[in-house]
């Protein structure tokens, strides 16, 4: 499939998003076939291994650009008191609230969720982090990174900390902007405070239902000044490979990254 060659902006994402096509093409832990979603358990992985890390814990954490997925908290809701989640499209958000309710017709996320649990050490605690999930997700806001205040007109107090998966390289159209939003919702976070993200490499384009979204090709490199320009110092990065034979899109590889906020800001 070929990249859009248009960027896919924030009010094409609105129109042409679909929420329970996107969960059901990348969020099962395994396909019809049977074969195992490796990008998502890496990704399960590096989020595991990133809220182990010794300081990366406190009262409040936020996630920038949740999408319609919880995979990104799933370890995290050991770690923090409540979470609020932001994202920019209406359908996402509802879809994500619908899980949160547990209302009929959510997805199921308990394979994904057992997994965890598996990594944490107890696969049968499944259903008690689905509710302790639940209970810490306080708020649900919608959010637009390339604004200074990416909550406006909500002003939220700094967090503790701020987690950020696949959503700055979809949401970006050129390298500026990525600093630019980086720099935003940078400034969610109180000083002291970290950052943890999970960032496609190399890719242009991520397609599903017969609709192409455009992504910023990005190089670690890239990505790291990006993260020490909003003022954080990168404490963990790793790099893994994705896997070779996915048609759905052209990523190279995954970055995964913990950085802590500098006490002051220079440079």
């Amino acid at each position: 499939m070929d990249a859009p060659a248009v960027f896919t902006d924030a009010e094409f994402y609105q129109r042409s998003f679909d929420p329970r096509e996107y969960l059901k093409e990348f969020y099962s832990l395994s396909d019809s076939q049977g074969q195992p979603n490796t990008f998502l358990m890496q990704n399960l992985r590096s989020l595991f291994e990133m809220f182990s890390l010794e300081g990366v814990r406190g009262d409040t954490l936020i996630d920038v650009g949740c999408g319609p997925t919880i995979y990104q908290l799933l370890s995290a809701c050991e770690r923090f008191r409540e979470i609020i989640a932001l994202d920019y499209t209406d359908q996402n958000r509802r879809e994500l609230e619908k899980w949160l309710k547990n209302e009929a017709g959510a997805f199921d996320w308990s394979p994904v969720v057992k997994y965890v649990c598996e990594l944490e050490g107890d696969r049968e605690k499944w259903a008690e982090k689905e509710e302790k999930l639940r209970k810490k997700v306080r708020e649900v806001l919608k959010c637009d990174v390339t604004k200074a205040n990416p909550t406006d007109p909500v002003s939220l107090p700094p967090a503790d900390c701020l987690v950020s998966t696949l959503c700055l390289e979809a949401a970006c159209k050129d390298l500026a902007t990525f600093r630019s939003a980086l720099r935003n919702v940078g400034a969610l976070v109180k000083p002291g405070g970290h950052l943890v993200m999970v960032t496609v490499l190399g890719e242009t384009y991520y397609a599903f239902n017969k609709q192409v979204f455009s992504c910023l090709r990005l190089e670690r490199h890239m990505v790291e000044e990006a993260v020490e320009g909003a003022g954080f110092d990168v404490k963990f990065s790793e790099v893994q490979k994705c896997p070779a034979d996915d048609v759905r899109a052209d990523c190279e590889s995954v970055l995964s990254l913990v950085a802590r906020k500098r006490a002051s800001i220079t440079g």
